[in-house]
């Protein structure tokens, strides 16, 4: 469970349970901080926005998924430990779905929560056992964001206590996702060895050049340019 008696806590669980009585867009701070049993001066010291709260709920929920994620299994297939750290962050958000539907229904998310969305990705790949770091990484993580972005709009609707819709619609979605990016990695691979291909034949070529320019001129035994006339021992003009 979240531990919403916490200074930020309080405000958070006031924001939340606004957000389930009516629209989140007609939600103020001011009445968040009358919620919470506090003033606007307490509330402006932990939070900026409204935003910033949610980003706040999210990163507790990324912490209690994190810590339910169970250790994945030698041999398990990532597709299959992934699913179960999805629904993991489903069951932790239950409680709050009617909240969470309000907010969701109330519009574009600011622009700042795209990063607290990609970042909550990241921390489920990597509760899974699956890298999120490097290129490969950052495509896994755009992946997942749009698989579960998904899979989220349907959890919105889905009320059966066994969320079967929402479950089958997570495995489809992943398993075409883990074609998807075993096609993307197959992609990137073989751009990565052609460029090593490229980049040593273009060293090869540049070595041979350098060679060739920094060869010393050869000399005759007695040290004098090839081609210059003798050395007589002789003083000019003697």
């Amino acid at each position: 469970m979240l531990d919403l008696t916490t200074e930020k806590g309080k405000y958070i669980s006031a924001a939340l349970a606004l957000a389930a009585e009516r629209p989140w867009g007609d939600v103020t701070l001011a009445e968040i901080a009358s919620r919470a049993g506090a003033t606007l001066v307490g509330l402006k010291a932990q939070f900026a926005s409204k935003a910033d709260i949610l980003s706040a709920f999210v990163a507790m929920v990324d912490d209690e998924v994190l810590a339910r994620a169970p250790r994945r299994e030698e041999g398990q297939a990532a597709r299959d430990a992934l699913f179960e750290v999805v629904m993991s962050r489903f069951d932790v958000l239950e409680p709050w779905k009617p909240a969470i539907r309000s907010i969701t229904q109330s519009g574009l998310p600011d622009p700042s929560q795209i990063a607290t969305v990609l970042t909550s990705s990241r921390w489920m790949l990597e509760a899974a056992g699956i890298g999120s770091g490097g290129l490969e990484g950052a495509a896994r993580t755009a992946g997942l964001t749009s698989v579960y972005g998904a899979v989220f709009r349907i959890w919105l609707d889905d009320d059966d206590p066994g969320l079967a819709r929402t479950m089958a619609a997570l495995d489809r979605r992943l398993r075409r996702g883990e074609r998807t990016m075993q096609r993307a990695e197959d992609m990137m691979k073989g751009a990565q060895r052609m460029a090593a291909a490229l980049f040593g034949a273009a060293e090869t070529v540049r070595s041979r050049m350098d060679g060739s320019r920094t060869s010393p001129h050869r000399r005759d035994e007695t040290g004098d340019q090839p081609g210059a006339a003798p050395s007589t021992g002789v003083p000019p003009g003697a």
